[in-house]
């Protein structure tokens, strides 16, 4: 069972010291994050998710949803991911609730160079809004802020889940959930509506439908979105040839999550030519469905435009560099028998996850580690083995080459033990570690030198 109360100080003190997360699935490793509203902009992707903290007495509700703040994160590459700090905070918004604890799901984008931010919240005003959530706008002269709050949120919308998609002609519509998907044209500020509220029908009749993201490929308008057609959502999808619909139910773009996640929220870009679907798990929380991780994964069209269902894998996205720490948990396959995945430290679920080899034969591979031109000549291996063990580290292409032995010494410290390649592979390779004795050897990472 995971200490929380240890957990959440840990979390706090993480987050103080770092600002650069290097990761794979999940992508962000020093605090949770959830409901990824990914966006391009200029040669970086940035994302806009959800904080999810732990509740406490007097702060949120013990064992549901509690979010006060939102970062936004930075990358050129998928993989190096720098955190930009918090952009809007619960306290300093003039008309949401102080102690909600409810800033959901949020977007951002971006109109004549300045960045809109829509985000979710219980207004403290009960008298002018409806009960529940409405939806506020703040505005920046950068993706990474600082962000101005409007006063107030956007008249005569009411909901969960902002979306922002600007069409070809310029025309900006805001989509949102709660208990219906709704749409709306923008005035060009972004701010007002300029349009009667529509309820976008032809979707599931039954089960809760949220988390709208509409974008536009070859003419053809997705709207996308979480559904629960059995007991958690899967991630669905309908098209059409109007950003107002009508649109169709065309099929499913992740199914419901094997562990038993109850959310999934998601966005979808085009970043250098490839597709991207940015969803979250529970990566770091698998016993608390309410502190959930984003990830990403690669999305692939067919001929027709339908959209190809996305295994959720957890090497994720983007390329590795052979010099920078590899963590080899964050597998592309691994055998069936003699290896294992299980966090370093379940107190403190942060540190990572370690690789556990039992069985001589046993292997996992991680895919897309570019060796660049100039050569290595070594590889440091960060491991221990009570009884001491042998681990081997190939490359694979069209066959697979031994480049290093890695003997571990016994002990059940943790070492780092640097061995000579015997052979160097340039460009890009796929990896696999693979142990050759039956001793057990726990793996953390590996990387080349």
């Amino acid at each position: 069972m995971i200490n929380f109360r240890y957990f959440s100080s840990i979390v706090t003190g993480l987050i103080l010291i770092s600002n650069v997360c290097t990761a794979q699935n999940p992508l962000i490793r020093d605090q949770f994050t959830a409901d990824p509203s990914a966006r391009v902009f200029g040669d970086k992707v940035y994302v806009f998710p959800s904080h999810d903290i732990l509740a406490t007495e007097g702060k949120g509700r013990k064992d549901w949803f509690c979010m006060e703040d939102y970062h936004v994160f930075s990358s050129v590459d998928l993989t190096n991911w720098k955190d930009h700090g918090t952009i809007v905070e619960q306290n300093k918004v003039p008309w949401v609730k102080p102690d909600g604890y409810s800033m959901w799901a949020p977007d951002c984008i971006e109109r004549n160079g300045k960045y809109y931010f829509y985000f979710p919240s219980i207004p403290k005003d009960t008298i002018n809004y409806k009960k529940g959530f409405t939806i506020g706008v703040a505005i920046a002269d950068k993706p990474e802020g600082p962000y101005v709050t409007e006063p107030k949120p956007i008249k005569s919308v009411s909901g969960i889940d902002p979306n922002v998609f600007i069409d070809k002609d310029g025309q900006a519509y805001l989509y949102w959930s709660g208990g219906n998907i709704f749409a709306a044209k923008l005035k060009e500020n972004m701010t007002e509506l300029d349009s009667e509220v529509k309820i976008l029908e032809n979707l599931p009749a039954k089960g809760l439908k949220e988390g709208p993201y509409v974008f536009e490929r070859n003419g053809i308008y997705y709207l996308t979105y979480p559904h629960v057609e059995n007991k958690i959502e899967r991630l669905e999808y309908a098209i059409g040839d109007n950003p107002l619909g009508p649109f169709k139910v065309a099929g499913v773009i992740m199914d419901e999550s094997t562990t038993g996640c109850w959310t999934n929220h998601h966005s979808i870009i085009q970043f250098k030519k490839e597709w991207y679907l940015f969803y979250h798990h529970n990566d770091f929380s698998p016993e608390f469905d309410k502190a959930r991780s984003i990830r990403a994964d690669y999305l692939h069209f067919n001929p027709d435009g339908s959209i190809q269902k996305v295994i959720p894998t957890l090497r994720g996205v983007g390329i590795t560099k052979a010099t920078d720490i590899i963590q080899i948990d964050r597998y592309s396959e691994i055998s069936k028998e003699g290896v294992s995945i299980s966090f370093l430290d379940s107190q403190n679920t942060f540190n990572g996850w370690k690789t556990t080899f039992n069985k001589s034969g046993g292997s996992i591979q991680y895919k897309a580690v570019d060796f660049g031109k100039k050569k290595l000549k070594s590889i440091v291996v960060k491991a221990s083995s009570e009884k001491g063990g042998i681990l081997q580290i190939a490359s694979k292409g069209k066959k697979q080459t031994i480049i290093a032995e890695v003997t571990i010494p016994k002990g059940s410290n943790w070492a780092e033990i640097k061995s000579p390649l015997l052979k160097f592979e340039s460009g890009i390779q796929d990896l696999a570690v693979i142990s050759k004795n039956k001793n057990q050897v726990e793996l953390d990472w590996i990387k080349f030198e």
